[in-house]
């Protein structure tokens, strides 16, 4: 089975600062949480993934199709789901009525909208929140709103920008049974700066910091880079803290 995300040689800018070089990278089938300081390049590589974002150089498979190639990208975008930093809305639309645009966008038909609507609201348990207004909604509820928006096609491939963002610690909570339950059908990729996050939810790690993969592994296998030496309240955060210090590992 080809894996859902193989990158090779990436290298993006942004005017005249090089955001990554030569990056390599995989995501397996799971849920993959990708860490890294604010700075390291997690948005900048997630919108390559999805498109947003040609790179400079470099080759990018996603779920088996070269995305770069003309009409790549085209042929899986509505097998993707993606959630932003920030959630894009009409401000005067239910939250049905955007969930049910975001379906019609990724080419659901019409005669399943209704259906599946209703499923990724009850899934973010949102379904009582159906006629409230995006507008009215706090940031919590919102970013609720925008996952729902990225899983009513039932994607084959979920990526999440700093889901916990704005969410209180219940929240967060709810958000790592969702994506536990979303991996029973989807592969995830989050990206988060959060690393006690991971701890939960993560099949593989991915650090990168400065523009390049600073381990790839298992919860486990960066726990066991934490040294005495270096500040952090857990193993996880030691280790995370150890492979910026170093060079690339995987374990």
């Amino acid at each position: 089975m080809t894996e859902p995300i193989i990158g090779h040689g990436l290298a993006q800018r942004y005017g005249k600062r090089t955001v990554f070089r030569d990056l390599d990278i995989v995501v397996s089938p799971g849920v993959t949480v990708l860490l890294g300081p604010n700075g390291a390049g997690k948005t900048t590589l997630l919108h390559t993934i999805v498109g947003l974002k040609r790179p400079d150089a470099g080759d990018l498979q996603v779920l088996g199709r070269d995305v770069l190639r003309r009409g790549g990208l085209r042929a899986v975008a509505a097998r993707i789901g993606f959630l932003p930093q920030m959630v894009s809305h009409y401000p005067g639309h239910s939250v049905r009525d955007s969930v049910a645009y975001a379906a019609w966008l990724k080419g659901v038909p019409e005669r399943e909208i209704t259906t599946k609507v209703n499923r990724a609201l009850q899934v973010m348990h949102l379904s009582g929140r159906a006629r409230s207004r995006m507008s009215s909604l706090s940031g919590g509820l919102l970013r609720r709103a925008g996952i729902a928006q990225a899983i009513v096609h039932e994607p084959a491939l979920l990526i999440l920008d700093e889901p916990a963002a704005g969410l209180d610690p219940q929240q967060r909570i709810e958000l790592r049974r969702v994506v536990q339950t979303l991996a029973g059908s989807t592969t995830v990729l989050i990206s988060t700066h959060v690393v006690e996050d991971a701890r939960h939810i993560a099949d593989t790690l991915v650090v990168l910091h400065d523009g390049a993969v600073a381990f790839t592994g298992t919860v486990a296998g960066l726990e066991a880079l934490a040294g005495p030496d270096i500040d952090g309240d857990s193993d996880l955060e030691r280790g995370y803290l150890a492979t910026l210090r170093q060079p690339a590992v995987s374990a």
